[in-house]
């Protein structure tokens, strides 16, 4: 079971959506995470992104799963930060 990591600020998603922002999601491929504090730093990294709404981020899956707004940020945007904190990511 995934450990929480931080939620977006209260509201966060709704307000997206009441502004009838494009919310995408995706899921990613997250290997060399070995420990809960390997999914906290790849869940800080993602929600750290700006348009990124939502990461759960799963040890037993080595996955990642993004609730996004399309257009403000990628899936590469998301592979590089998750890259720079040490993992790899597909």
């Amino acid at each position: 079971m995934p450990l929480p990591g931080p939620l977006p600020a209260r509201g966060e998603r709704e307000k997206l959506a009441a502004k009838g922002t494009n919310m995408e999601t995706t899921t990613l491929k997250v290997e060399g995470m070995s420990c809960g504090g390997c999914v906290k730093s790849v869940t800080n990294v993602l929600t750290a992104l700006p348009g990124v709404a939502k990461a759960e981020v799963s040890l037993e899956n080595k996955s990642a799963h993004v609730e996004f707004e399309a257009g403000r940020v990628t899936r590469e945007d998301m592979k590089r930060v998750i890259v720079d904190a040490g993992f790899e990511a597909e």
